[in-house]
């Protein structure tokens, strides 16, 4: 990673360069990237981190042996790439269809070879101190993790001949269960989440990160800034931005970047833009790593500077 700032960007006269890094993590394809590695059921989830931005984070962040951490582990990507490094895995998961697969996607990579300690538990992050364990609390090295983007997703697609496009699998869950940060508004998902920063944080070993990404999404046309509310949520759950880099979505191919994008993707677009709103293909998703603010209390480091 560069830690060398933008030297043309404004910081203000009292603030410190902020250190960015764009990371090459869409070289392949998500399918490419998960073949072998994860059961195919797990290709229904709505939303899953690819697994290279994982594993960049763990291989950067972490040492092998160390412990990494994911509240909302979905699938499991997380564990199966800090297993595939050589470091200990434990994830919490509210929905039990994906925390088995995730148990599942564990066995394939104990199957291959990686033995190290690998757990999930099923519960309400939100509430996390009561899911986990104490004997985890300030033992863990890494947490990595992401939270729902609004609440409906791309999804799975078929065309059906004669009956148009059909989405599956585009809902974190039943829109009914209102425990599910993804159904309850914008403003109650960002409560949860600092609720479930500021549980993950009493994990967190002293100078550990955590790490997030986040991307923005439209609601109703209008462009929700998600990582720039998670800045927020940061601050108010007692952590402090250290760095703030790109996880690229797309492949760098001849100074361009050649997104990885779905049928349902590209038509989305073309609709949109022939509505008049100047939408794009998504080519990278934000990445937040922080700190308990305690660690960075002589840094001089503030989460206003983040702002967008």
């Amino acid at each position: 990673m560069n830690p060398n700032p933008d030297p043309t960007h404004d910081q203000g006269q009292d603030c410190e360069p902020i250190p960015v890094s764009v990371w090459a993590t869409g070289q392949q394809s998500a399918a490419a990237q998960r073949a072998g590695r994860y059961h195919r059921d797990s290709t229904a989830h709505p939303a899953k981190m690819l697994p290279s931005i994982a594993a960049h984070a763990i291989a950067h962040y972490t040492r092998p042996g160390d412990l990494v951490l994911d509240p909302m582990c979905g699938i499991g990507t997380t564990l199966v790439e800090a297993l595939h490094l050589g470091r200990r895995a434990l994830g919490n998961e509210y929905e039990t269809r994906w925390a088995d697969i995730a148990h599942t996607n564990i066995t394939l990579a104990r199957a291959a070879g990686y033995d190290q300690e690998a757990t999930v538990f099923t519960g309400d992050a939100r509430t996390l101190t009561r899911v986990l364990p104490q004997a985890y609390l300030g033992a863990v090295d890494l947490i990595v993790t992401s939270p729902p983007y609004g609440d409906s997703t791309h999804g799975q697609v078929t065309v059906v001949p004669g009956g148009g496009v059909h989405k599956t699998d585009h809902r974190y869950g039943s829109t009914l269960d209102r425990g599910n940060l993804a159904n309850i508004g914008l403003g109650r998902l960002l409560s949860g989440f600092t609720r479930i920063l500021a549980a993950s944080a009493a994990y967190l070993r002293p100078g550990g990160h955590i790490v997030i990404t986040a991307r923005p999404w439209r609601q109703h046309t209008e462009l929700v800034d998600l990582p720039s509310l998670i800045l927020t949520c940061a601050d108010q759950a007692g952590l402090v931005p250290v760095e703030r880099c790109v996880a690229l979505l797309g492949r760098l191919a001849d100074g361009d970047i050649i997104a990885h994008s779905s049928f349902f993707q590209r038509d989305c677009i073309t609709k949109k833009r022939a509505a008049g709103l100047p939408v794009h293909l998504i080519a990278h998703e934000d990445v937040i790593i922080l700190k308990k603010a305690a660690a960075q209390e002589t840094s001089g480091i503030r989460s206003e500077r983040w702002a967008a």
